[in-house]
């Protein structure tokens, strides 16, 4: 791996602990306009000081993110299909060259295992890969499974795996029981993907289990962003996350943090 490569890789992952906590905004390339992501800036400005990384879209990151910003970029790379059609047949739609003009630190884009898209997404992310192995930046792959298989260890193990051994340089899954075998079974680091909202303990719990498991951060969107206390979560979750602290503890941090500020209507899903 050369200089550039881990240069970047110790952008995301903080040196001291070798985790992240990566802030997810990229929803609407395939869910279009998205609760609590109108105005996306306005979204995540308070949110970004907290943040070791922001994922998210070219279009959003031109349009609506400031170039003073300072933090590591993970470019979405993928798309090309909607909520409304089949997901799995999602396509490469950024060239390499317009990531490095955006000074991305990472590129990533999602492989839909056990799908009609499989092989095209599996052979889309190997070929992401060479590009940016081509020019040191590390690939992020995003795991989903078909639709007829359950979240478990099994599948996602499966999919992470694979991921690795294509080459992808950290991979995003779902947190799942038996996920310390998906960890010991996958060579590389493993990010958790938030999922759909739920209340705020559980997805205190569910980073926290992660991590105990072996996790080696958390990708979170819409447990941040569509929360009542927005601020108040992502602090909670970097607690789990980079100060090893419990759930108890960062669910006060959460707490103190809504008490202290202008009650907000929580976000629907």
């Amino acid at each position: 791996m050369d200089w550039g490569m881990k240069n970047r890789l110790s952008r995301i992952f903080r040196p001291e602990t070798g985790r992240t906590l990566m802030l997810a905004i990229d929803h609407g390339y395939f869910l279009g306009p998205t609760s609590g992501l109108e105005e996306p800036y306005e979204t995540v400005k308070d949110l970004l000081p907290h943040a070791n990384s922001l994922m998210l879209t070219r279009g959003v990151l031109r349009s609506c993110i400031p170039p003073e910003t300072d933090i590591p970029i993970v470019l979405r790379m993928s798309g090309g299909t909607s909520i409304l059609r089949e997901l799995s047949a999602e396509g490469l739609t950024v060239a390499v060259e317009d990531a490095i003009r955006l000074n991305a630190s990472a590129i990533t884009l999602s492989i839909f295992v056990g799908e009609e898209g499989e092989r095209e997404t599996l052979l889309n992310l190997a070929r992401l890969i060479d590009a940016g192995q081509e020019h040191g930046i590390p690939v992020l792959a995003v795991t989903a499974v078909g639709k007829n298989m359950n979240r478990d260890a099994r599948y996602l193990g499966l999919a992470c795996r694979i991921s690795a051994e294509l080459g992808a340089h950290m991979v995003k899954t779902y947190y799942c029981e038996g996920f310390e075998e998906i960890v010991r079974n996958t060579p590389v680091p493993l990010v958790i993907a938030g999922g759909k909202k739920q209340p705020e303990r559980d997805a205190l719990q569910m980073a926290y289990d992660a991590i105990q498991c072996g996790a080696s951060g958390v990708d979170m969107g819409r447990n941040i962003f569509q929360s009542d206390s927005p601020v108040g979560m992502i602090k909670a979750v970097r607690s789990i996350v980079q100060e090893n602290r419990g759930v108890k503890e960062a669910f006060e941090i959460y707490q103190e943090e809504k008490a202290s500020s202008p009650a907000l209507e929580p976000q629907p899903a």
